[in-house]
């Protein structure tokens, strides 16, 4: 699947849970407006079991460094689709941040912050087309703001950012179990698990139907769980 597509559908599992689950996992409900950060944060974490490709979104964000760590994890991990496509890597994202978040506070929660925000604009294109300057820095630019606002409006993002990190992830993997090769959810048991509904990556099907759809179910979903309750109150 595209970065958009693996970004979108975050963003959907996130909206369309946002009302139950992190109440029944975390015990506790989310407001309208962290279901909108929450939201975009899921979408940008959508994207992180491709850190191990050098040509997908991630590969992107920072120029030749982040290409060269994308390279280095795709070494490390064993190549496209094999550790970083697992139910280990979802543990281990997951359980990473939140042992940074607290062990290591505000700062790392808010670069995560600025870091999935800005796999995000990349991802969903919120930025000029294609891969040069003015597409950085307007990506950055846009994840700083998202960033600055958290820092002053969302106190409370460190309780429930692992959760959305791992659910980001987890629907990365549940996505590409639909295309063909699948995922090793169970890795380093080596079989794929598969399902296929996309034969080709970027195919009609893929950016006609499944991500148009996933897109209007996306504010679909936000409508019942962030916007109208904000209406019944008023």
């Amino acid at each position: 699947m595209l970065g958009q597509s693996h970004a979108v559908s975050g963003a959907l599992i996130f909206a369309a849970t946002a009302s139950f689950l992190p109440e029944a996992l975390l015990g506790k409900e989310l407001r309208p407006g962290e279901i909108l950060v929450g939201t975009l944060l899921c979408a940008g974490a959508a994207l992180l079991p491709d850190l191990d490709h050098h040509d997908a979104t991630p590969a992107h964000l920072l120029g030749p460094l982040s290409r060269g760590l994308c390279r280095l994890v795709g070494k490390l991990s064993g190549g496209h689709r094999h550790a970083t496509h697992s139910l280990l890597f979802v543990a281990l994202v997951s359980g990473g941040t939140w042992w940074g978040v607290t062990r290591l506070g505000d700062g790392f929660t808010l670069g995560v912050t600025f870091f999935l925000l800005a796999l995000a604009a990349r991802a969903l294109h919120l930025h000029p087309p294609g891969h040069g300057l003015t597409a950085w820095v307007t990506s950055v630019g846009l994840a700083g703001v998202g960033t600055a606002t958290v820092a002053a409006w969302f106190d409370g993002i460190a309780g429930w950012l692992p959760y959305t990190v791992g659910l980001g992830a987890l629907t990365h993997l549940l996505g590409d179990c639909l295309t063909r090769q699948g995922a090793p959810l169970l890795w380093p048991y080596r079989r794929r698990f598969e399902v296929v509904l996309i034969r080709r990556t970027g195919s009609r099907r893929e950016t006609r139907f499944f991500v148009p759809l996933m897109t209007v179910a996306t504010f679909g979903a936000l409508w019942f769980t962030a916007f109208a309750p904000r209406f019944a109150m008023s």
